[in-house]
């Protein structure tokens, strides 16, 4: 393995022949792993008759993976630091090949379920892979790389979900999962081939007591968060893990404080730049999940409903396909301007973008092209905060913590994903219109979650405001010997 790709370069200095080849291959990773969320989308409805399993059961085939990938991310990620990245890499893509074939050779409730918790447990791929960049690329190609492999995320998601749909529509749905692990196979063997593995690591013993905290820690809050409107909110069920999560949440991080070498440094996680990036983070994971909601109802409504559109999966697919196109094309934008001013700034202008494009869409919703501009706008937004964000992120941190820097990272977007699934769920579910005997969600309900979203990208734009003003964030580390610039504090 080449020297050259195993150390970072010098700043100034060319970069080495394969690096562009590695950032094509940790983006083609992270599209096939963000193909994982909206995979099983087109065929959430039939589960309960292609699998023999009522409803409330086979909606598990979606939460396994929300709660494995939560779990994964921050455990991954440090051991990523620990142990090596590439390796981690290769084991986070050998369980994403794994829970595909269980999934393809699936016809009942069980295995559905664990082979989609096998694919949650291949979240890590991006925040490793943005990671590995910060290893492996010069400093003049950092922050375009970063961008790329953020915007794979957008990307994977909007362009599964028609193909998806058309392969659901025409072929046995096994073929879904089938696709998936030869993707994933592929993948797989470019990493091997491709990919250097980073010389950066930590070493030391592994916070077991810390992993299993945290993990019981997310998994009562999202259980309770996403299942909390099937089971009632006032539930024992519900209200239990609730309880639960507040307990173990504090106790973990009293932990964390104290261990000699913690699962999450928390006292990193407090640094300016990292916490309020953090927090934005989180504000963008709702405000980005929102749009994923109302979109496709409004998109298949009845047209009878008068603001319903009465269109197919596939076609709602395509409605949303080119804004995965415009992140990625975002992309070379977003990184410009990191190198101009400053990753906060590209933040902040993203969430304005992402804002803006909710604001649209509060006024045009009734054709299709108005739902295409939109997905698009708020598409570019997305594509300047998924650049910015882990730029932000590895500017304020040792090199040695990227891994489980990023992932806590991807982690808290995840968390508001989760909340805003649950807020629009309720909102959509109290505010309702009778048509024909059937409740279906009001034309007012969907423009309150579109305020909602907006508002949401606008507290990320102040939460990034305190953001320290330019610092370290868009920088590489530099070559071996030399010393890292630390982040200009305010």
């Amino acid at each position: 393995m080449s020297d050259a790709l195993a150390r970072p370069a010098a700043p100034g200095t060319t970069a080495p022949p394969r690096s562009n080849a590695v950032v094509a291959v940790l983006a083609l990773a992270g599209i096939v792993v963000s193909l994982m969320q909206t995979l099983v989308i087109p065929i959430v409805p039939e589960l309960p008759r292609l699998l023999d399993a009522p409803a409330s059961d086979t909606a598990w085939a979606v939460t396994a993976t929300l709660l494995a990938a939560a779990v994964a991310t921050p455990v991954v990620g440090r051991l990523g630091d620990m142990a090596g990245k590439r390796r981690m890499l290769v084991a986070s893509i050998l369980m994403l090949i794994s829970g595909s074939v269980v999934c393809a050779l699936a016809d009942s409730l069980v295995p559905m379920i664990a082979g989609r918790a096998l694919q949650g447990l291949a979240a890590a791929v991006v925040p490793l892979g943005i990671s590995i960049l910060r290893d492996v690329v010069p400093a003049e190609k950092l922050a375009g790389s970063t961008a790329v492999m953020s915007a794979s995320l957008g990307v994977g998601g909007a362009l599964g979900l028609p193909a998806a749909a058309f392969i659901a529509d025409n072929w046995d749905w096994h073929i879904l999962f089938w696709t998936s692990a030869v993707l994933g196979v592929a993948s797989l063997l470019l990493v091997l081939v491709a990919v250097p593995e980073s010389g950066t690591r930590t070493g030391g013993r592994f916070d077991l007591v810390g992993s299993l905290g945290l993990s019981a820690g997310l998994v009562a809050l999202l259980l309770a968060v996403s299942k909390g409107a099937d089971w009632g909110w006032t539930s024992g069920t519900t209200v239990g893990l609730a309880a639960a999560a507040v307990v173990i949440l504090p106790a973990w991080g009293w932990w964390e404080l104290r261990a000699n070498q913690p699962l999450v440094d928390l006292r990193t996680t407090a640094k300016k730049q990292v916490l309020f990036t953090n927090l934005a983070s989180i504000a963008l994971g709702f405000s980005m999940f929102a749009m994923s909601l109302v979109l496709p109802q409004l998109l298949q409504l009845p047209e009878r409903t008068g603001y319903g559109l009465g269109r197919s999966m596939l076609t709602v697919g395509l409605v949303l396909a080119p804004q995965g196109l415009v992140m990625m094309a975002m992309s070379a934008v977003s990184a410009g301007l990191t190198r101009a001013k400053g990753p906060k700034v590209t933040l902040m202008a993203g969430a304005l973008i992402v804002a803006a494009g909710y604001a649209l869409n509060i006024v045009l919703m009734s054709e299709v092209w108005h739902l295409v501009l939109v997905s698009c706008v708020i598409g570019a937004g997305v594509g300047f905060t998924y650049g910015a964000m882990p730029a932000l992120i590895m500017g304020a941190v040792d090199p040695s913590q990227t891994g489980a820097a990023n992932s806590l990272n991807t982690l808290m977007r995840s968390l508001g994903t989760s909340f805003a699934s649950a807020v629009a769920g309720v909102i959509l579910a109290r505010m309702t219109t009778d048509f024909g005997g059937y409740a279906l969600p009001s034309e007012n309900g969907f423009k309150i979650v579109m305020a909602l979203g907006a508002g949401a990208a606008l507290v990320a734009f102040l939460l990034a405001g305190f953001v320290p003003k330019r610092g370290a964030a868009a920088r590489h580390p530099v070559a071996e010997g030399a010393e890292e610039a630390a982040p200009v504090q305010t």
